[in-house]
């Protein structure tokens, strides 16, 4: 076999790879053995998903959590007395046979009780970004840990509507825009047992409409896969799903079943003809809860990271070419040190036109100054040579007098003498 000389140019290097040759092994090696492998380690490791659920306050969130996973999660309910919109986080441990799946659900509180409603949709997405940006300092860091690594990034998020009947709220269209692109949105009508079928489907014909017009993403269940596209496709055509959740069970038949009780009748949560929630759980979690996982990472997060990525002025083309991340690194590196050393040069530049400005300044100040100082000097010889005349006049003056006096008292003498 003939060697291939080394080569650095990415382009040659392309055309010099040998094409790839398959085998048939006629004996088995243990190959097939890796997705065997694969799962023992996937239960080992286990499973995280994590549920961020938007919605009103009393809307039924948590009641539907837990029916959702047959258990009873620690909830705190919400009043309608919050002043502003916050995100409460409780973390759980779930065990199904030998699977274990770290669930992490978020909910909102205090979600559409102000009177300014401006804000509330941003603290939601904010908190999303703020989880995208965790994972992607990991991921940046020289020394990372992603295998153990706990992931926070949302993966699906429940948009619970209520059920007025009618349309959308402007916080619900405003709110759901603002996070079609950060997070997979479900839009469930909660509480839907509060109004009648015919009306129950023109409200989510309408909530389509209105999706439709706004441009709002929502997830579509995936439809690519044989064994499940039938499936999914059914649940698409009842999106948004109408669902009902319960705490309580009660007696149906033989069996007892999570329910509500009314007085004209029982509304079985899991009766599809009363409501969509076993289209909701079996869609959710039994066959599309990976899909979810995928696309958090595949598409939303994605998004981030190369948004991110760009603000900090990395990217992998210059010029219409191809450069490797380390390239942009050390390019943007160069750019970085020149613009410090432009910046040092104007910092420098700048220090020494001020410290010549201040040097003129002071050469004028003390101009004005040793002026200053020449004019009382001389004011002062003025007023000195004007006080040494005058005591020269004084002391003139006094002579005199003393003469006079001199004088005046002689004569007194003669005079005395005389008489």
């Amino acid at each position: 076999m003939k060697d291939i000389p080394y080569a650095t140019d990415p382009i040659l290097m392309k055309s010099q790879i040998p094409p790839i040759r398959t085998f048939e092994l006629k004996d088995e090696c243990g190959i097939n053995n890796l997705p065997n492998q694969i799962m023992a380690k996937a239960i080992s490791d286990g499973f995280v998903f994590n549920i961020l659920c938007v919605g009103e306050t009393a809307c039924g969130k948590s009641s539907l959590l837990d029916s959702l996973f047959n258990t009873r999660l620690d909830s705190t309910p919400s009043t309608h007395d919050n002043t502003r919109v916050f995100l409460r986080k409780n973390t759980y441990d779930l065990f199904e046979r030998e699977i274990r799946l770290k669930l992490t659900v978020v909910e909102t509180a205090g979600f559409g009780d102000q009177i300014n409603k401006d804000d509330s949709f941003k603290i939601i997405g904010d908190f999303i970004d703020e989880q995208f940006q965790y994972y992607l300092d990991e991921e940046l860091k020289i020394k990372r840990n992603l295998s153990n690594y706990h992931d926070t990034r949302i993966h699906v998020c429940l948009y619970f509507i209520n059920p007025t009947g009618h349309s959308l709220k402007a916080l619900d269209i405003l709110t759901m825009k603002h996070l079609d692109n950060k997070v997979n949105i479900l839009p469930i009508i909660a509480k839907s047992d509060t109004i009648s079928k015919n009306e129950l489907q023109r409200f989510k014909q309408n909530i389509l409409n209105e999706l439709n017009t706004a441009g709002i993403k929502i997830y579509r269940f995936p439809t690519d896969d044989e064994t499940l596209a039938e499936e999914n496709s059914k649940t698409n055509n009842l999106l948004p799903l109408a669902i009902i959740g319960s705490n309580e069970t009660v007696k149906v038949g033989n069996q007892y079943v999570r329910a509500r009780q009314y007085p004209w009748g029982v509304v079985q949560v899991e009766n599809e003809n009363h409501c969509d929630f076993k289209k909701l759980r079996d869609s959710l979690i039994e066959k599309n809860m990976l899909d979810l996982i995928e696309t958090t990472h595949s598409k939303h997060y994605e998004i981030f990271r190369r948004n991110r990525l760009t603000e900090l002025g990395l990217t992998d083309s210059v010029d219409g070419k191809q450069v490797s991340i380390s390239d942009t690194i050390y390019m943007k590196r160069n750019e970085l040190r020149q613009d410090l050393d432009k910046r040092e040069q104007q910092l420098k530049e700048t220090f020494m036109q001020k410290v010549k400005d201040k040097e003129v300044e002071l050469k004028e100040i003390e101009k004005q100054i040793n002026e200053q100082l020449t004019n009382i000097k001389k004011q002062y010889k003025d007023q000195k040579d004007k006080c040494d005349e005058k005591w020269h006049i004084l002391e003139q003056e006094m002579n005199l007098f003393e003469q006079h006096k001199r004088s005046n008292m002689e004569t007194m003498k003669k005079n005395t003498k005389k008489k």
